[in-house]
């Protein structure tokens, strides 16, 4: 799994407003829908209020890529000028077995 971490900032509440539209357009719940997506998923940091944390998760980097290549981001990249929003991005790869970690984690 490749989960992908994109912080969008703005004024004046624009990131929350590019979530909100995402969401009310149906392009979260498209994306959502698309072969190997596991996780869309945006959150607002409590101490923050003008950026929005995007959790995006795919089962691999074909999936990604098949999203990126979608008409789909156009779509994004035209509400992300809307917004004038920047992007912070990090990316993680799952490491499935992770020895002794099961300790730590309460399920």
């Amino acid at each position: 799994m490749i989960t992908v971490n994109i912080r969008y900032t703005g004024v004046n509440g624009a990131a929350r407003a590019f979530a909100e539209e995402m969401s009310a357009s149906g392009t979260v719940a498209a994306i959502r829908a698309e072969a190997g997506n596991l996780r869309y998923e945006y959150y607002l940091p409590m101490d923050d209020p003008e950026t929005v944390l995007l959790i995006d998760s795919w089962t691999d980097q074909r999936a990604i890529d098949a999203h990126h290549s979608s008409p789909m981001m156009a779509a994004i990249a035209a509400l992300r000028e809307k917004y004038d929003l920047h992007m912070a991005v990090e990316r993680y790869v799952s490491a499935e077995d992770a020895p002794g970690d099961e300790r730590f984690i309460r399920k």
